[in-house]
């Protein structure tokens, strides 16, 4: 996982990639089977001269981890990060809501860092999640409703794995305070 070397004050992130340079004139036979799959993501993401595939498992939290993400809240919240992700030509893979935290698995461009676009999401999230809920303010205060900082990784070729992971998270969770739950005794009963 991200150590000391991988994190800055309030981020923590785990980035790999994997960058291919080739010659203006090169010449490459692609095999049948990976063709079609090829020519779409090539169509799907692109720049003037880039070819991109750029996938980020991204976690942030409301502020002091407060369970405030259920029933109105969630719908609304859900609907203003498809707004905001959209405007900013930000693809959606997969996303889940849980009442203290929200996990995306997004596809950034190239043209835009992850910093800059979760500032940019949390943001212009922030305020619109206040004006259309004004009893919030006197929860939150000062207009801060996302803690600082979030979590960020790179998606490689486990892309399944995540997706899996965040469509699971709830169920797991709900086990896991099942199973946590203790029927104590009175230590001074004899």
């Amino acid at each position: 996982m991200a150590n000391k070397a991988n994190s800055l004050a309030h981020t923590k992130w785990l980035c790999k990639y994997h960058i291919v340079f080739t010659p203006k004139y090169r010449r490459k036979i692609i095999y049948n089977q990976y063709r079609a799959s090829i020519q779409e993501i090539i169509k799907r993401y692109s720049l003037a001269h880039t070819k991109w595939l750029c996938k980020y498992h991204i976690v942030f939290t409301p502020k002091y981890r407060r369970k405030i993400i259920y029933n109105q809240y969630r719908a609304s919240i859900q609907e203003i990060i498809k707004r905001l992700c959209k405007y900013k030509g930000v693809e959606i893979l997969e996303g889940h809501m849980m009442p203290d935290h929200v996990h995306l698995l997004l596809s950034i461009p190239p043209k835009m860092s992850v910093s800059s676009f979760m500032g940019y999401l949390k943001g212009k999230s922030a305020l619109m999640i206040f004006d259309k809920h004004a009893n919030l303010k006197y929860k939150f205060g000062n207009r801060h409703f996302w803690a600082e900082g979030y979590y960020v990784s790179t998606v490689g070729l486990n892309e399944a794995t995540i997706r899996k992971y965040i469509q699971e998270q709830e169920k797991h969770d709900i086990a896991l305070d099942k199973l946590s739950v203790r029927e104590y005794e009175d230590p001074f009963k004899g």
